[in-house]
């Protein structure tokens, strides 16, 4: 059995190579903010309720772009399918082109999502919570869309891979 150290100094490096062993989906949160697209790509995203329907994700306190997207009405999620890896390195890349080239769909409240995305969902802000260098953002949904097919798009150890179905065999 492994035996831990107390009082270790948790270098953020070193906390960020261990997190990075727990593969994630990864999502785009976007929406219409005074006619301009506006949108982040977030790997921390989670159900969290049905009843009320809640999820959220993490943003960090430094964000440029949360500041402008908090203001929009309704957000939209997409749950990036295992092609949109280039599509997520984009979406956190320069503001001015993170969607060139995106197929997008917006509601008529303003939530935008991307087309072949494998879930959609259309949400509002429910609640903030301040934790550390991040935001918890808890997202109350309205509306989801999600086709019977696609893998989703996985983070892991700091890259982007996809899910491989296992065999099983019937007992």
């Amino acid at each position: 059995m492994t035996q831990f150290t107390t009082n270790q100094d948790l270098d953020p490096a070193r906390l960020r190579t261990a997190f990075g062993v727990f593969p994630t989906g990864v999502v785009a949160v976007a929406a219409e903010v005074d006619g301009t697209l506006t949108g982040l790509a977030a790997s921390s995203f989670t159900s969290v309720s049905l009843d009320p329907p809640l999820v959220s994700f993490s943003v960090a306190v430094g964000s440029k772009t949360w500041p402008d997207l908090r203001r929009a009405g309704h957000l939209g999620v997409t749950i990036l399918a295992d092609h949109h890896g280039d599509v997520c390195r984009q979406l956190a890349g320069p503001v001015q082109q993170r969607f060139d080239g995106v197929a997008v769909s917006a509601s008529d409240d303003g939530a935008v999502t991307l087309d072949e995305g494998i879930a959609q969902f259309d949400c509002t802000i429910y609640r903030e919570v301040e934790a550390g260098d991040h935001i918890i953002v808890l997202l109350r949904l309205h509306a989801v869309e999600h086709p019977e097919f696609g893998s989703p798009l996985i983070f892991h150890r700091s890259g982007f891979g996809r899910l491989v179905a296992a065999v099983t065999s019937n007992p």
